[in-house]
């Protein structure tokens, strides 16, 4: 597993859209020099609203992760989670594709966290192998404190609204362990985006 802690932070940025803020923001300058490093940010395409984005930062486990992104927001912070990584990413390397990159957070307890992992890691054997659309999960990460109830964050991309959707219908065997995943997990939530610069 990668020895990092990640970020995910929903952020407002001044006036109407998100483009505004974030141009005027040198993210991996200021990043750098607080010792985090950039994975990626998102605009919306569903469930964000035009002036907000989507930054995930990567950091050293002993880092005030949280605290030193809400400080360095180029906008003000909606919601903010941190995570450690499972058996995806295996590197701090940023997606770069064009295409829909859905973010999917899980509520879990810890007795269901490593089951949800195992469930998700067989299941992609055959989810990203189908011929009918193109599709990678990029990130599966589970909260930073594991003793208590948390979201976990899956991040998926789909080459395309068109195999998001026939995705709906994986193979039967991928199938059967997200039907399981979801039955150990308390509700959902997803936001479609796009990589900025994409």
């Amino acid at each position: 597993m990668l020895d990092k802690s990640f970020a995910w932070t929903r952020i407002a940025v001044a006036g109407y859209d998100y483009r505004a803020g974030w141009e005027n923001f040198d993210a991996q300058a200021s990043l750098a020099d607080a010792g985090l490093g950039l994975w990626g940010a998102w605009y919306g395409l569903f469930g964000l609203r035009a002036n907000e984005l989507i930054m995930v930062t990567h950091a050293d486990l002993a880092s005030d992760h949280l605290g030193v992104v809400r400080r360095l927001a180029p906008g003000a912070v909606i919601e903010q989670y941190e995570f450690v990584p499972t058996v995806r990413p295996s590197s701090t390397r940023s997606p770069d594709r064009e295409g829909l990159y859905v973010f999917r957070f899980f509520d879990a307890v810890p007795e269901h966290f490593d089951e949800i992992v195992a469930l998700s890691n067989t299941a992609w054997t055959t989810f990203e192998n189908a011929d009918s659309y193109v599709a990678e999960p990029q990130a599966l990460f589970a909260p930073r404190d594991r003793s208590k109830a948390g979201r976990m964050l899956l991040l998926t991309w789909y080459e395309s609204f068109n195999s998001w959707v026939t995705s709906r219908q994986p193979a039967p065997e991928a199938r059967e362990n997200f039907m399981l995943r979801r039955s150990l997990t308390d509700g959902s939530i997803a936001f479609a985006t796009r990589l900025v610069g994409t």
